[in-house]
């Protein structure tokens, strides 16, 4: 059982923003059963949308916003280069968006097709939070979720929504993609960071196009070598920061060992 680090009993009005943080672990290699990925996702709501995206991106690019240091890129937290994707929920249209960058290129992906979940008379106590079951079979997998009526926002991580209550327990049958609610609390401001001038596509489109990533060194925006520490930082013209050593810098082989790091998952959510 996953552990609980901050949780405020809190009462929701619609003039309210709230931030749930979500335990996000994923194995990104399905040929590889023990290799996960642990990272953290975000779930800000102002009641009438929601926005789903990467903590550490997020605190990142936050930061480097306001001081546009590069010195705050290169010392903010690393993150999973397959987990910066944003998604948009507009609850009163029921629609979703799908947000993303390939190289210098922002896509977007609408995808209007919820979850039919079966609600299931099964009932648990998770972290003090009374929750029920339900399952769906969505996008190739299925799917086992635990929601709270507590907290009533019909919303839950990813792209998974549309039951009475908040998603506070998620994951597939075979557990390749595990989500645990680990926090909730108050936020001033929800997440602002949506990309403009998307170029729209489908999301076999956008899998084909990410599959296909290759790395060049037309790629890198600059380098910051470290040479007491023996480390090189290599931002590229997406955002992301490849961190390496400068042995790799010298081995002739840079390209192949930047394209190795940034490989795209090919144990995406959705296998349709």
């Amino acid at each position: 059982m996953y552990k609980l680090l901050f949780l405020f009993i809190i009462s929701f009005t619609s003039a309210q923003n709230y931030r749930f943080v979500y335990e996000y672990k994923m194995k990104p290699d399905v040929n590889k059963k023990d290799s996960i990925i642990t990272d953290y996702m975000n779930l800000d709501t102002d009641g009438k949308k929601s926005y789903f995206y990467n903590s550490a991106k997020y605190e990142r690019d936050s930061a480097y916003s306001a001081s546009k240091s590069y010195k705050d890129l290169l010392s903010a937290k690393s993150y999973d280069q397959n987990l910066s994707y944003i998604i948009e929920k507009d609850y009163s249209k029921k629609t979703m968006n799908f947000y993303d960058k390939f190289k210098t290129v922002n896509l977007l992906v609408v995808d209007n097709e919820a979850p039919k979940w079966k609600i299931e008379k099964e009932f648990s106590k998770i972290n003090n939070i009374n929750c029920q079951k339900a399952t769906a079979n969505y996008k190739g997998r299925i799917w086992e979720a635990w929601f709270s009526k507590e907290y009533p926002v019909s919303d839950g991580p990813y792209k998974f929504s549309g039951l009475p209550g908040l998603v506070v327990s998620l994951k597939d049958s075979e557990n390749n993609h595990v989500f645990n609610l680990i926090q909730i609390k108050k936020i001033n401001n929800i997440f602002s960071f949506l990309p403009k001038s998307n170029k729209q596509m489908t999301f076999a489109e956008y899998k084909k196009t990410m599959n296909g990533f290759t790395f060049s060194s037309d790629d890198i925006e600059s380098i910051s070598i470290n040479k007491q520490v023996g480390k090189a930082d290599i931002q590229l013209k997406d955002g992301y920061i490849a961190k390496l050593g400068t042995d790799d810098m010298k081995s002739g082989k840079l390209d192949d060992k930047i394209s190795k790091l940034l490989k795209r998952t090919n144990n995406y959510i959705e296998r349709d």
